[in-house]
């Protein structure tokens, strides 16, 4: 998928590198059993910037839950995407792995799992799925900072993690955001 251009008012733009963001990008990079992190504005940033590093634009579609955080939607809808919704499941309310395989169409391009309060998607299921459509898996881990789905980091179990550091978040600065990936070509134009 070619990237599409977007409003340059609307691209969020990286954290202005200093040493202090640069060993701090470096060991939220380790502590999520990643090898690579850059910061950004916002967890709603990290998603943008995931979107569009994923080629992810108008035409495509993306699987989410309804029950986030606007950002994880309107973040699809500002690069230009297209929603679709998987229900939750309950206890967890997170993603129902079960219900994926029928929400894939042929412009599906992307899953974003969201992980919420703490609690891990069920990764396996849903990395399945995602192989077996070449489809690029997005973990919106805003509200699961250190959480573990089967003895592993959730965010950097994806091809990339978002993160959030805003106030009510399990891990705060205030402000700001993460984006975690093992693999640097996703990440090289965002630095």
């Amino acid at each position: 998928t070619e990237k599409v251009p977007m409003d340059p008012r609307l691209e969020p733009l990286p954290m202005r590198s200093t040493p202090e963001v640069e060993a701090f990008e470096n060991e939220f990079a380790r502590y999520c059993e990643t090898t690579h992190a850059v910061g950004v504005n916002s967890g709603t940033s990290a998603l943008v910037v995931a979107l569009m590093a994923c080629g992810i634009g108008p035409g495509d579609e993306v699987i989410t839950v309804p029950f986030t955080f606007v950002g994880t939607v309107s973040t699809i809808l500002q690069v230009g995407a297209g929603v679709r919704f998987v229900d939750v499941t309950t206890p967890a309310l997170t993603m129902d792995p079960t219900a994926l395989e029928q929400a894939v169409t042929d412009r599906t391009k992307a899953i974003i799992p969201v992980h919420l309060y703490g609690q891990p998607a069920d990764m396996d299921p849903i990395f399945e799925v995602a192989r077996r459509h070449h489809l690029v898996v997005i973990e919106d881990a805003a509200q699961a900072v250190g959480a573990r789905y089967k003895g592993r980091r959730v965010g950097g179990l994806g091809d990339i993690g978002c993160f959030s550091f805003e106030e009510k978040k399990l891990m705060t600065t205030g402000d700001g955001g993460m984006i975690c990936s093992k693999d640097p070509s996703l990440l090289k134009d965002i630095k």
